[in-house]
């Protein structure tokens, strides 16, 4: 299996935004353009909520851990874990510090509600895999809390997911490494994207400039 050094590592949440739409997370991550709107906003606040800064709690049964930071050098990505429940198990790690054996489970927090893609499940998949590559365990679970129907929904950690999100950082990583920004393809979706007005994709349906013109001047019928 391959491993990334740290300096090429990915922004692990950036899954989400390339199972999405690849041209948005090109144009974030390899153009560095970004454009907030009212999803992305009440994003950021319910995060915020969720960790200011690393720091955990203990409750009964469950170690809490609020913003951890985490790796994977076989995805060659970081970032942070929204919340991490160590639950005390007889089939769990040990964990420093702490007696007892523990299984894990990560939730990500999520301001929307459900969606009808896997977007999200990928990322949390994501963070799976980088925490048992960490903490030398198995995750066979975690869960996404959504702040608009405020409930969990759990997911189910398959090894199909995981190959899923190894095949999708491995595409990832050769678009860095190629500059590659591919063109954009209109769809519903486009109307809710925070880079609409950055991305403009009905413009990459226009084939050359003697098109667009055609199309928005009618150049043709005035004999230009």
């Amino acid at each position: 299996m391959k491993s990334y050094e740290e300096d090429d590592f990915l922004m692990l949440s950036g899954i989400q935004h390339f199972a999405f739409c690849r041209r948005q997370w090109a144009l974030i991550h390899i153009e560095q353009l970004w454009e907030d709107n009212l999803r992305t906003v009440e994003g950021d606040l319910l995060h915020a909520t969720c960790h200011d800064s690393y720091s955990s709690e203990s409750r009964k049964e469950v170690f809490i851990s609020r913003g951890m930071p985490i790796f994977s050098r076989s995805l060659g990505a970081s970032g942070e874990c929204d919340i991490v429940e160590f639950r005390k198990s007889s089939k769990g790690i040990s964990l420093h510090g702490r007696t007892g054996l523990y299984t894990v489970y990560p939730v990500e927090y999520k301001h929307g509600e459900p969606k009808d893609s896997d977007v999200d499940i990928l990322q949390l998949v994501a963070q799976a895999i980088c925490l048992e590559e960490m903490l030398g365990c198995e995750i066979n679970a975690g869960a996404i809390f959504y702040g608009k129907v405020k409930r969990r929904q759990k997911v189910e950690i398959t090894n199909e997911l995981r190959e899923r999100v190894r095949a999708l950082f491995a595409e990832m990583h050769s678009y860095v490494q190629r500059s590659y920004v591919p063109k954009g393809k209109f769809t519903k979706a486009c109307n809710a994207c925070s880079l609409k007005n950055l991305c403009l994709p009905k413009l990459c349906k226009i084939k050359s400039v003697e098109e667009y013109l055609d199309k928005n001047l009618g150049t043709k019928e005035v004999g230009l």
